[in-house]
């Protein structure tokens, strides 16, 4: 495969197709980073995980994009919410 600085629009459009037809044959996976991972297995919104966590929404999502990491604790309760979701549910309906 030509480097990015190198392709041309052909180029482009053939990868393009190619990914459009894995869709279309179901040869893809979704990857979720940790922090939508955690957020999932509690079954919470954005909004509601946001607030447990103590950050803004803008914050969450910018580590669900990967474009950030937490730090601290909250750190540490998404490896819980990943690992144990039963305890932070446990946890927050005390």
């Amino acid at each position: 495969m030509k480097s990015n600085h190198s392709m041309n629009g052909e180029d482009l459009g053939q990868m393009i197709l190619k990914g459009l037809k894995q869709v279309k044959e179901g040869q893809f996976s979704v990857v979720y980073s940790p922090v939508t991972a955690a957020r999932t297995k509690l079954g919470m919104t954005q909004e509601e995980f946001a607030k447990l966590l103590s950050v803004s929404v803008r914050t969450l999502q910018g580590w669900e994009q990967g474009l950030k990491q937490p730090a601290g604790a909250a750190r540490s309760l998404i490896r819980v919410a990943v690992a144990r979701p039963d305890v932070v549910r446990e946890v927050l309906a005390a």
